[in-house]
Parts: structure tokens; sequence; C-alpha cells
């Protein structure tokens, strides 16, 4: 395994992240915390508890969910979109680098920021809700599992997009929509019968289950379910990297 060439596109990714701070940190921060000022100030004045859970520690999960995802898909997207957009990426391809070690670097600095994100925001949920994990260790394996997907995800966009507006196209018309309707500002359980069995299609609800689980040892769904299927997402994900690869989709003019 070439580890001098992971450990250079690593650092150089990494090294991004510091160049655009206010971008890759500080404003899903922000954007988070205010999410947290109006649902848990102006609903959370309505909705007192959910399922004997105070309501602004009930969507901690979901918040930190929704940051996870979108910022994954976003930093690996873009991370292999300019290579591409300005053409080093066949000067990558042609190097004596396997596509095994241009995932493990890309991906993995993607999913390292997402997982310093999740972190951070974790951190800045405490300032506005009592917070308690009841398991760090499950915590921290589907923070890692979740970052991974959709980082994979993210490598896979950016490799398909051929423009910067489609790179947004995925995360705005997808995968926002489906967090806000994966119970990540709810429970499936308030919903009626009907709407509960449809939300079961939608994958993040096994997601943000499995996550809210974590801290307040409750889920929608039982938290080896939902387990399972983020790992069924990840090979899943890993399987279409490795059939783009083989096949040289998108990669080969």
């Amino acid at each position: 395994m070439n580890i001098h060439a992971i450990r250079a596109i690593y650092r150089f990714e990494m090294a991004r992240t510091r160049r655009t701070l206010m971008q890759s940190i500080v404003s899903p921060v922000i954007s988070t915390s205010l999410y947290f000022v109006v649902f848990g100030s102006a609903i959370g004045s309505r909705i007192q508890q959910v399922d004997g859970i105070a309501y602004g520690a009930f969507i901690v999960p979901g918040l930190i969910m929704l940051s996870l995802l979108t910022q994954s898909i976003s930093n690996a997207s873009f991370g292999i979109y300019f290579p591409k957009f300005s053409g080093t990426i066949y000067e990558l391809l042609s190097a004596p680098v396997s596509s095994f070690e241009i995932v493990l670097a890309y991906v993995g600095a993607a999913a390292s920021k997402s997982i310093l994100l999740g972190l951070i925001i974790l951190a800045t949920a405490g300032l506005f809700v009592p917070l308690h994990i009841e398991h760090p260790v499950w915590m921290m394996l589907f923070l890692v599992l979740t970052s991974v997907t959709f980082s994979l995800v993210g490598f896979i966009i950016g490799l398909w997009a051929d423009s910067f507006e489609k790179l947004q196209v995925v995360p705005l018309l997808i995968i926002t929509p489906l967090t806000f309707l994966g119970g990540s500002f709810y429970s499936i359980k308030m919903l009626p019968p009907v709407w509960q069995t449809v939300s079961l299609f939608n994958p993040v609800v096994y997601l943000v289950s499995g996550f809210r689980w974590c801290f307040l040892g409750q889920a929608d769904v039982s938290v080896g379910f939902s387990l399972g299927m983020t790992l069924t997402f990840m090979l899943a994900a890993m399987g279409v990297v490795a059939w783009i690869f083989k096949t040289g989709y998108k990669l080969k003019r």
C-alpha cells in the first residue's frame, strides 16, 4: 500500500478545510445553533416532551445527523470534483496509486472533517440543552459509519457530476428532504400508522433512530436493525465506487 500517496492526498484535503474554515466548520455550527434556537425555543415551548424526553434534548441527534449527512456529501463531492474539473485527476490515475488508495484518502479526509464537525456540534448542543449520552461507544460507532457511508455517497456524486450545479442536486433535492422526513425533529411513532409504514422506506430513519438510541436509549427502530441498514448502505456505496473505477465511468474521456 502506498502510504505516502494516501497521506499526501489526505493532508492536502485536510489543509483545504483549514483554508475554508468559515465555510467548512463555522457556518454549519452557526446554522445548527439557529435550529436549536428556533426548534428548541419556539416549538419546544409547545411540545414539552417526546416519549418522556425534553424536546430540546430529543432533537440533538437529528440535528447532528442532518449536518453530518450534508457535510459528508459536500466534503467528499467537492474534494474529488475539483481534480476532475482541473484535469489533475488523470495525473492521479496514471500515478502508481491504486483506486483503493485514492478512495481511502479522499473518503477518509471527508469523513474526518464530518466527524470533527459532528463532535463540535455535539459540544455546541451542550450550551443549549442538558446532554446525556447513554451509549458513548455506540454513538462514536454510528458517527464514524455514517460519516464514511455518506462520504462514499459524496465521492460518487463528485465523480458523476460534470458541473457545479449537479453537485448540489442530490444534497438539496434528495438528502435534505429525506433527513427532515426521517424523524430528525419528531418520532415516527407520532405519525398515523400508514405514514409510519411509509417512513420505514426512508433510509435516513434508520440512521437517525440508531443515533438517537445512543443518546436517549430509545429508538423508533431496533438498534441492531439500524446498524445493519447502515452497514448495508456503506457496502452498497463501496460497490458503486468499485464499479466506477472498474468501468472508468465518468473517469475516461
